[in-house]
């Protein structure tokens, strides 16, 4: 075979790298959808014992409901709500807030069963929107409220 037909001959052609890479990124997808799937599939109790998930699950809560406590205050000062469902809102929130975060039945409760409860320290707080609330002649401010409230869901823990 004369050597100037070993020009013609070549060996394999190596493949393209990107089969490489979706590989990798299929087999990532894979493990994402996998742990999604057990994540969103595991009982809310024992999720919330997983240092990371746990973690990351409480900073979003606390997040939220700061932000909408902040909100309403905000809206109060700016004169679009009343004292009453202004301080009414903020009750909610704030309730709302310690069940997802302690799982005690906030919502339900009168303000002495909070006060004997795991979630006492927010007992005052409490006790001074149901004032706002059903009190005419209350002297608290409600943006001020607002602001105690938005400081204890910020340091809650």
């Amino acid at each position: 075979m004369p050597d100037d037909l070993l020009r013609h001959v070549i060996g394999p052609t190596p493949y393209s790298s990107w089969w490489l890479w979706l590989a990798i990124g299929l087999s990532l997808l894979l493990v994402a959808w996998y742990v999604g799937v057990f994540v969103l599939t595991m009982p809310r109790r024992r999720l919330r014992t997983m240092p990371l998930v746990g973690a990351a699950r409480d900073r979003v809560i606390r997040y939220r409901a700061a932000h909408h406590v902040r909100a309403i205050g905000d809206r109060y000062r700016a004169g679009e709500l009343a004292a009453a469902p202004a301080g009414e809102a903020v009750s909610r929130e704030l309730r709302r807030f310690l069940r997802q975060v302690s799982g005690v039945r906030a919502e339900y409760m009168q303000i002495e069963d909070v006060e004997n409860s795991d979630i006492a320290p927010a007992a005052p707080l409490l006790a001074n929107l149901v004032d706002v609330r059903f009190n005419a002649a209350s002297e608290l401010d409600v943006g001020q409220i607002s602001r105690d409230a938005e400081e204890l869901i910020r340091s809650w823990g």
